[in-house]
């Protein structure tokens, strides 16, 4: 899978956020949804214009940036 093909970012729209192309869903928003416990089911019917193509995308947008092993260091505040 080519990751440009379906994600993009754009200083324009969403803060530059790489997101969906043609639509203003974020990488961080649909990881978001995940991380929430929402399905893949429930995301479709939520945004039903997005395919299992993009959605594999964010997926494989994460994984990539993730391998460039450039860790966000960061503390918890209690």
């Amino acid at each position: 899978m080519n990751i440009d093909d379906r994600i993009e970012a754009d200083p324009a729209i969403c803060g530059g956020r790489p997101r969906v192309k043609g639509t203003r869903l974020t990488v961080e928003f649909l990881l978001g949804l995940k991380a929430a416990g929402w399905t893949e089911a429930q995301i479709f019917e939520g945004y039903p214009h997005l395919t299992e193509a993009d959605l594999r995308a964010v997926f494989a947008f994460a994984k990539a940036l993730i391998e460039e092993d450039q860790y966000i260091s960061f503390s918890r505040v209690a």
